[in-house]
């Protein structure tokens, strides 16, 4: 149990990447903070947990404000007693063309995709500051080769994410907190379900091992950038796409 003892905040978590990593994380021996803003799926990924043996609570959260997340590490730290692991999951990928993409969708794609990494991740790190811990920010191959599909600010939002995490591997390199980004290429969640068959057919003949990635094939990824076995890894994004982005 790779994760013992260890606190983890998970946003996203309801479904999906988040979904996955929470019940790994869980399996590894980590108490698990379930962070959604849909309580419903959440409490449901929770419940599962707990009745598979594992330490799981549910907080809802609207991760696009501020306020909202330095409360959720404080509620967190409080329910569990410290805080050693955050997973930035949580995001929004709407198929959205150049010529119909609105500035009021612009600003909510910022907020709950980029701004909400920047505030979750600094209330977390200075909570982690006399221990040290791990961050582990969800990026995407969208973000090293520009958004496709009618992606670009999502494409924007998660190239961010990746100057971001350098950012903070820098600064908490001091106390000994690591800041990761893991990079998928296409995975059978929602997010890609909902492309029509024609652009998915497209999706997996681009990779060349031809297929989706299951959810847990990623989770595998963010669990080993959360243990000790990866002590001497930060700032670097880890790119799991089958194969289709070889750097």
């Amino acid at each position: 149990m790779t994760l013992e003892n260890r606190v983890a905040i998970i946003t996203g978590a309801a479904r999906g990447i988040g979904e996955a990593t929470a019940r790994r994380m869980a399996h590894e021996g980590a108490k698990v903070a379930v962070v959604d803003i849909d309580r419903d799926e959440a409490q449901a990924v929770a419940e599962s947990i707990r009745a598979s043996g594992g330490d799981a609570v549910t907080f809802v959260c609207d991760v696009a404000q501020p306020a909202r997340v330095e409360a959720l590490v404080s509620d967190v730290i409080n329910r569990f007693g410290g805080l050693h692991i955050l997973v930035n999951n949580a995001g929004i990928c709407p198929r959205i063309p150049i010529d119909d993409m609105t500035e009021t969708m612009f600003d909510k794609m910022i907020d709950i995709n980029l701004k909400s990494v920047f505030f979750l991740s600094r209330a977390a790190g200075n909570a982690m500051k006399a221990h040290g811990g791990r961050i582990v920010n969800l990026s995407s191959t969208g973000g090293r080769i520009g958004g496709v599909f009618n992606a670009t600010v999502y494409g924007a939002t998660k190239a961010g994410i990746l100057a971001m995490t350098k950012s903070f591997a820098r600064h908490y390199a001091p106390y000994n907190i690591l800041v990761n980004a893991v990079a998928p290429g296409a995975v059978e969640t929602r997010m890609m379900t909902i492309m029509s068959d024609e652009t998915l057919r497209g999706v997996i003949e681009a990779a060349p091992l031809k297929r989706l990635a299951d959810a847990a094939e990623i989770a595998n990824t963010i669990v080993f950038l959360s243990s000790d076995e990866a002590s001497w890894i930060t700032g670097a994004t880890l790119d799991v796409n089958g194969g289709t982005l070889m750097l």
